[in-house]
C-alpha cells in the first residue's frame, strides 16, 4: 500500500507543478497574442482527469487492492512515460499548455518527441491512463477512464488540429501526414 501511496502523490505533485507551468506558459503565449480554443470542452477534460484519481485512490484503498503480478514491467513502463513526458513539455518550452493555446503565425515544433507523433503528450496521458491502474489492479478505473479519455481525444484532437492549421504553419510541416502524396 505504501507504494501506491508514493507513486499517487508523487502523480499528483506532478500535476501540480505541471498546472504551474501551463499558467505561467499561457500567460507568456497570451501576451504574444495568443488565443485558446477548446475552451467548451476544457472543463469537461479537468473532471475526467480529477475523476480518474479519485476513482483510482478509491478503487485501491477500498477494495485493497495489491499490486499486479506484472508491477515490475508496468513500472518501468510507467518511468518511461514519464521520460517522455518531461521530454515533451521541455520541447515545446512556452508552447506547452494543458489548454489548447495558439498563437498565430507560430512555427510548429517538430523536436524531440514531435520528430516521430503528432501528439506525444496525449501518448503520455493515454499510457498513464492505462498504466497506473494496472500497476495495482484496478480494472474498473482503467476500462472507465481509457474509454472516456478516447472519446475525449476524438474531440479535443480534431479542435486542436483545425486551429493549428489556420493559424501556424501545422500544415506545411506536416503536410506528408496529413494528405496522401
Amino acid at each position: 500500500m505504501y507504494i501506491f501511496i508514493f507513486i499517487f502523490t508523487f502523480v499528483i505533485l506532478q500535476r501540480l507543478i505541471e498546472l504551474v507551468i501551463a499558467k505561467r506558459n499561457e500567460t507568456t503565449m497570451l501576451s504574444k497574442g495568443a488565443y485558446e480554443v477548446g475552451a467548451e470542452h476544457y472543463p469537461f477534460m479537468i473532471a475526467l482527469h480529477v475523476s480518474f484519481f479519485i476513482s483510482l485512490l478509491f478503487e485501491v484503498l477500498f477494495f485493497r487492492h495489491t499490486l499486479s503480478v506484472l508491477f515490475p514491467f508496468l513500472f518501468l513502463c510507467f518511468l518511461l512515460v514519464q521520460f517522455i513526458r518531461i521530454w515533451c513539455l521541455a520541447s515545446l518550452g512556452s508552447f506547452w499548455n494543458t489548454k489548447i493555446i495558439i498563437l498565430p503565425g507560430a512555427e510548429v515544433v517538430k523536436k524531440g518527441p514531435y520528430k516521430f507523433l503528432r501528439h506525444p503528450n496525449y501518448f503520455v496521458v493515454c499510457s498513464e491512463i492505462l498504466l497506473l491502474p494496472l500497476m495495482f489492479n484496478a480494472y474498473f478505473t482503467v476500462i472507465i477512464f481509457t474509454l472516456l479519455n478516447l472519446a475525449m481525444l476524438s474531440v479535443r484532437i480534431p479542435v486542436e488540429e483545425k486551429a493549428l492549421m489556420e493559424a501556424t504553419n501545422y500544415t506545411h510541416i506536416f503536410k506528408r501526414r496529413i494528405s496522401p502524396s
